[in-house]
């Protein structure tokens, strides 16, 4: 057991660096805990964050073809292969094309529905506005009927005292129902 710790006493070196003892994760979430164990021992050191994978994209199309051949009988036994390579090459960039154009279809449906939604929600939200806008001008109308009635209640034991009162209080009535009344009623 001393010579053990001998051995690993000398095998250190004095670069700064202490050894640390191999521990073997068991499991991905302690892989995880170890790597940003790993991290968090020197925080001033810049994290290394890898790049995203690029996409594959198939090898472009030959523009000048030297050498035209096929599987047709004549050709050597070694040509075949070569054309089995370029054909399989050539299915796998028109799939490749195939796949890139479903997905911009893809995401071009998507875009137009997300549009769609919006004006849909857009289209509720004005009809619901203008329920709201008709109802408030409607409590408003009957508020103001109230006032009227009350005002004319209040108005017939004053009207035959003095008949020029009756007329100060109809112009009154009018200051009054222009104060209540908000701008977008009254056509301002």
């Amino acid at each position: 057991m001393a010579a053990n710790t001998q051995n690993n006493n000398k095998a250190k070196k004095t670069g700064g660096k202490e050894a640390q003892p191999l521990i073997i994760a068991k499991s991905p979430a302690e892989e995880q805990r170890l790597k940003l164990e790993r991290l968090m021992r020197n925080p001033d050191k810049p994290a290394p964050i890898p790049d995203r994978p690029k996409e594959w994209n198939p090898r472009a199309p030959p523009e000048f073809v030297r050498d035209v051949m096929g599987s047709s009988a004549g050709a050597g036994s070694g040509e075949f292969h070569v054309y089995r390579h370029l054909r399989r090459r050539e299915y796998q960039r028109q799939d490749f094309l195939d796949k890139m154009s479903e997905k911009l279809n893809a995401d071009q449906r998507y875009l137009d529905k997300v549009e769609q939604n919006k004006m849909a929600a857009e289209d509720r939200t004005a009809k619901r506005r203008k329920k709201r806008d008709k109802l408030k001008q409607k409590k408003l109308m009957a508020k103001k009927a109230k006032m009227e009635s009350k005002d004319r209640k209040e108005g017939e034991p004053d009207s035959s005292s003095d008949s020029n009162e009756g007329e100060d209080d109809d112009d009154e009535e009018e200051r009054e129902d222009d104060a209540e009344a908000p701008s977008f009623i009254m056509g301002r």
